[in-house]
């Protein structure tokens, strides 16, 4: 044969090794959103506790923000944020400095919290109040208690899920094993 014609084998062999990539994929999401529904609701329950204290009320009424809509908000971000988490935290297993899932989840959530405030939190502070330091703070340890919540709820399901697994071996084999 022609050496720059592929052979039927070398093709099957790619079309293979494509198949199996699509399965891993389809298979780290599905765990992803697993996880990522468990990390959502430990952020929301931690903003409903917190939105129960007089010291949130006073937040949401210095930044004009309506009670309800702001329950269903905080689902839908910390659904966004746990898919997020979930999917790094699976996809960069073996990648992250630590050998606990938890941490491991703790330091993704962290990252995560550093964008929100650069993004969100100051913005926010700057422009809705004349408070600007006090809100600012009073929104980033609200931030850290959610997230905090999230990558814990995040990492304590990963461990109880996968710990019979080693998935730390191959991070682009997290998801074997379905």
């Amino acid at each position: 044969m022609n050496s720059t014609k592929e052979s039927p084998l070398g093709t099957n062999k790619k079309i293979a090794r494509r198949e199996k990539k699509m399965k891993r994929s389809k298979g780290i999401w599905g765990k992803a959103l697993v996880l990522a529904v468990a990390g959502g609701s430990a952020f929301w329950l931690a903003n409903f506790a917190i939105s129960r204290t007089p010291i949130a009320a006073e937040y949401r009424a210095a930044l004009s923000i309506s009670y309800y809509p702001m329950l269903l908000e905080s689902l839908i971000g910390g659904l966004i944020i746990g898919s997020c988490v979930s999917y790094f935290l699976l996809r960069f297993f073996d990648k992250i400095p630590t050998k606990n899932p938890i941490l491991k989840s703790v330091i993704l959530s962290f990252i995560v919290l550093i964008i929100v405030t650069i993004l969100i939190g100051g913005p926010s502070s700057f422009l809705a109040t004349s408070d600007v330091l006090r809100y600012f703070l009073i929104g980033t340890i609200f931030n850290v208690l959610r997230i905090l919540a999230l990558g814990i709820g995040i990492g304590d399901l990963y461990r109880r899920l996968y710990k019979g697994f080693d998935l730390s071996a191959n991070a682009s084999k997290s998801a074997q094993a379905e």
